[in-house]
């Protein structure tokens, strides 16, 4: 009686506990929200996706963020192909990077700072998980790979270098307190994008045991060293370089080459006038697959696949029938093919070429490594028995692990399913018009807000990429998710010169940019307006780097848009040219003449020629350390926008190169200033 009393007590609790999980399981499902700036913090993604020689494993690189420390972090995972045992390698609010197997597959190494913050090359053995430090060098390795019988390890590392100063200063009195000495700099280029001002000296290969001990240095020139590939044998490094005097004005002249590892002798095996570069031998050793092409100076070229014997003889091009560019190249283990990553129309994919040019679409939908904008990024492994890992992009999440055999694909992560089981995204559709110019056919994607309804009318941001020779997808983005949740309907679009349709498409801004790409980009915006949901006095425009280009220059043809937000643009490519990171490549290929010689076209591609047409309240936005599209850039269309009596505004994103979000705040600031300059304009007001 007794037993049977207690039996109903627990039947009724279970019964009322499943009817409260019931419950709060609707009201869970039905209480969505839409996602918040902070949401940003929680973002994770898988990069890196390292598949074992056997194909039954992968390890992957899980990235996530600390909201407290305003720091991007990330440890290693590890899953079987099947998806089974998924479970972390490491661990802690760290940065652990670049896993890669050993040929057996019994270890890998990788490179982490969870010890002292100083970054080092780790060793793990996979029975054990034993972990040990290989290099405790002053500078970190870069570039790392083994030997075929797993006893060495090749990599670059930077090696300083420095230059007895020209200017000697005076003795400095006992106990005076002078500034620094002057930096003496006599390098065309001095200065690079999230590096700052460059130090003197050069990437340099060095080989080290896997039982750890010195690494030994192999190579001692003046010259950058590329990533070096071991040779079958092990007794040769190949690897891509520049070693041409004039390599700061002749910036993609690079060749590949061969190291003898005993007696340090340098071969070259490429000598044609253009990028020759990452080597890649073929399983038996008897040929180097190998990416480049023949530079025409032209703006946007296609990266194309060649083989040649290992000493440098008959190179032939196998990707000539193929138009896109070719990277990640990877050999079949039967050797009677390749592996290859391509972008086509907006989606990255694996392709396979066989020795003789036959090209298989292998697997769709890569993508997701741009958290904030749609680019085009993604990464890939393949195992000794075609098994392939890679990043799996889409328009509702993230880069999250796929796998494939070759037949069919899995999907194994989902990192961001717990934040998504709580928050709205907006829901995005593939669309494609032609342009008023030519009629051309554009491809473009537009989110719609949270519970979009077709009947009301919405605010619109046109929202276009940077490059120019770059191209957006159908992937996740943060950023844009960000205004549609702000009740906007967002347009992104791949306009004239995006890469990923061709190289005759790339190339029609050659020397012609910004011109018809706008024509391209207005188009796309009539097309969605002709929807019927698009409040057309609701207009606005905004876009970074190359999309800042055009955002300035729109606002000069054009009065249509409410407020602009011009992200890190050029406004003069006179003082561009002259004062960005790079100045021999920018000059050399996007302009047929130096600005000197040819002062005109420099000035009527310029935005700032035009500001006298412009009435759009407008925003600049750049970080402060800059030196892709330098922040002095932004400050002459802001002065210039003033003094034309423009409404307009200034904003500098502190600590921030031209990604800007190398901290995660300040993707968080460069969406709010954009969203907050938009809703002052916004009319009505909600």
């Amino acid at each position: 009686m007794i037993r049977r009393f207690n039996d109903l007590i627990l039947f009724r609790k279970l019964l009322l506990f499943n009817l409260l999980l019931l419950v709060s399981s609707f009201a869970f499902a039905q209480g969505k929200s839409e996602l918040q700036l902070t949401d940003i913090f929680s973002l994770e993604y898988v990069s890196d996706p390292q598949i074992s020689p056997d194909g039954t494993r992968v390890i992957y690189v899980r990235n996530f963020k600390d909201i407290m420390t305003d720091k991007n972090l990330s440890n290693l995972w590890i899953v079987n192909f099947d998806g089974s045992d998924n479970r972390p390698l490491t661990t802690g609010n760290q940065n652990d990077s670049y896993p890669r197997w050993s040929h057996k597959g019994d270890r890998i190494i990788f490179k982490s700072n969870k010890e002292d913050d100083k970054m080092k090359l780790y060793m793990m053995w996979m029975d054990t998980r034993e972990t040990v430090p290989l290099t405790n060098t002053a500078e970190t390795p870069q570039s790392i790979a083994w030997s075929h019988d797993d006893r060495h390890l090749a990599f670059t590392m930077f090696v300083p270098s420095p230059r007895e100063s020209l200017i000697k200063m005076p003795t400095m009195p006992e106990g005076a307190d002078w500034n620094v000495p002057p930096t003496y700099i006599d390098r065309l280029n001095y200065r690079g994008d999230g590096a700052g001002y460059l130090r003197q000296g050069n990437q340099q290969i060095f080989v080290l045991s896997t039982q750890g001990g010195t690494p030994r240095q192999l190579t001692f020139s003046e010259f950058n060293h590329g990533a070096p590939i071991w040779s079958s044998k092990g007794d040769l490094l190949y690897f891509s370089a520049n070693f041409h005097k004039d390599e700061d004005l002749e910036p993609q002249d690079s060749e590949i080459h061969q190291i003898r590892i005993s007696d340090g002798e340098i071969k070259a095996l490429t000598s044609r006038y253009g990028p020759d570069q990452n080597p890649a031998p073929s399983p038996d050793g008897s040929k180097i697959a190998y990416t480049g092409f023949d530079d025409r100076l032209q703006g946007y070229q296609l990266t194309q696949l060649y083989i040649m014997n290992a000493d440098g003889s008959n190179s032939k091009l196998i990707s000539g029938d193929l138009d896109r560019s070719v990277g990640n190249i990877q050999w079949a283990n039967n050797g009677k093919g390749l592996y290859f990553q391509y972008n086509d129309q907006g989606d990255t994919k694996i392709g396979y070429i066989s020795t003789s040019g036959k090209v298989i679409e292998k697997v769709e939908h890569l993508g997701g490594l741009s958290l904030g904008r749609p680019y085009n990024g993604a990464q890939f492994t393949v195992s000794d028995n075609d098994r392939m890992a890679y990043t799996l992009g889409s328009t509702k999440h993230p880069a999250d692990l796929g796998v494939s055999d070759g037949k069919s694909t899995k999907r194994l992560t989902s990192l961001n399913d717990d934040l998504f089981s709580f928050r709205k995204l907006g829901e995005v559709e593939e669309i494609w018009w032609e342009s008023s110019f030519d009629q051309r056919k554009i491809q473009g994607w537009l989110i719609t807000p949270p519970d979009f309804d077709p009947s009301k009318k919405y605010p619109l941001i046109l929202e276009i990429h940077g490059g120019p020779f770059l191209s957006y997808g159908s992937v996740f983005a943060a950023e844009l998710q960000a205004y549609a949740a702000a009740g906007y309907v967002v347009l992104y679009a791949n306009p004239r010169g995006s890469t990923s349709y061709g190289e005759e498409f790339g190339n029609l801004i050659h020397h012609d940019y910004p011109n018809h790409d706008y024509d391209d980009l207005i188009s796309g915006v009539d097309a969605v307006i002709k929807k019927g949901f698009v409040d057309e006095e609701n207009l606005f425009v905004t876009g970074g780097s190359g999309g800042g280009v055009l955002t300035a220059w729109i606002v000069g043809k054009t009065d249509r848009f409410k407020a602009a937000v011009v992200a890190k643009p050029v406004i003069n490519w006179y003082s561009f040219v002259l004062y960005a990171d790079n100045p021999s490549f920018f000059s050399k290929y996007w302009f047929p003449n130096k600005p000197w010689e040819d002062p005109e076209n420099y000035l009527k591609r310029s935005p700032l020629s035009y500001v006298g047409n412009v009435n759009t309240p407008t925003m600049l936005l750049t970080g402060e350390e800059d030196y892709r599209t330098p922040i002095a850039e932004s400050e002459q269309f802001y002065a210039a926008l003033k003094l034309e009596n423009v409404e307009t505004a200034l904003v500098r994103i502190p600590g921030a190169s031209h990604g800007i979000a190398n901290r995660p705040s300040n993707l968080v600031a460069k969406i709010a200033s954009i969203l907050a300059w938009f809703e002052k304009y916004r009319e009505p007001k909600e």
